[in-house]
């Protein structure tokens, strides 16, 4: 990297990028290209072709085009747009929080819990509140995992509990109790109206109240979750998309060690 350019070679394709102008990119280099897609509460027909490219142009995008167009009901029409972008975005200026952990496989995670901490780490993991999705939290515990990575349950050094889907909070940190956890995972995928906000900060006021916070490592995930955002909410790290049971075990055991709570509660 020299000067903000940015080079790279694969397949014979080469480029050079001005990461301090980053733009959409289409069928051209810089061409600004985006595609957008949404419904308008109006009958199918031109004049709804023509209100989309209006939208398009109120949002700034040039040269707009209606690629599709499909009736959902009566009044209701979906649309697939592109338009061109002309705003740019400084790449070499974005920060973004992360979990501060290093990334182990499962082998690597249990011979450090085995080494540092002395005995298994005890966790549960639930879909909290109405939220009836387990695919998340049955990724991380389940021992068949996903996509090639293991879940908890298959780790030696890890004795985990997946307690499904609609656990009250009441419920879950009455779990935690009667299992002396040392961490409680929370997965949401419900994200309507931000309902899982509210649900995630309730854990976090109920386990204070309890006087457990500081005494658990707390961790929430899914698909609409950051680690920005859980850090606001009182969670110790937050992971989103793209993140398996390596990246869970891995920080726990680290955290575990960090906040030195090898003792057993």
């Amino acid at each position: 990297m020299s000067g903000g350019l940015y080079s790279t070679e694969k397949n014979d394709f080469d480029r050079t990028l001005d990461l301090k102008k980053v733009k959409p990119y289409g069928d051209t280099m810089n061409d600004g290209k985006m595609q957008l897609s949404f419904t308008l509460p109006v009958p199918i027909g031109d004049e709804a072709m023509e209100a989309a490219k209006l939208l398009l142009r109120k949002l700034g995008l040039d040269n707009p085009q209606v690629v599709y167009m499909h009736e959902l009901t009566e009044g209701f029409t979906f649309v697939n747009c592109y338009g061109n972008c002309s705003q740019t975005v400084d790449y070499t200026t974005i920060r973004v929080p992360k979990v501060e952990s290093t990334k182990w496989d499962m082998h690597e995670t249990d011979h450090f819990i085995r080494t540092h901490i002395g005995r298994p780490i005890v966790v549960i993991g639930a879909s909290t509140g109405t939220d009836a999705h387990t695919v998340g939290i049955d990724a991380i515990m389940n021992m068949k995992g996903f996509a090639g990575h293991y879940g908890l349950e298959r780790y030696e050094m890890f004795e985990a509990y997946n307690l499904g889907s609609q656990i009250l909070n009441e419920d879950f940190i009455a779990k935690a109790i009667e299992l002396k956890a040392d961490a409680l995972l929370v997965s949401q995928t419900v994200t309507q109206k931000d309902i899982h906000i509210g649900n995630l900060a309730e854990l976090v006021e109920m386990l204070e109240a309890e006087n457990l916070r500081d005494k658990v490592i707390l961790i929430c995930g899914g698909p609409r979750i950051s680690h920005e955002l859980a850090k606001e909410l009182g969670y110790d790290a937050g992971f989103g998309m793209n993140t398996y049971a390596d990246d869970v075990a891995s920080f726990i055991a680290q955290e575990m060690e960090r906040r030195n709570l090898k003792i057993k509660k």
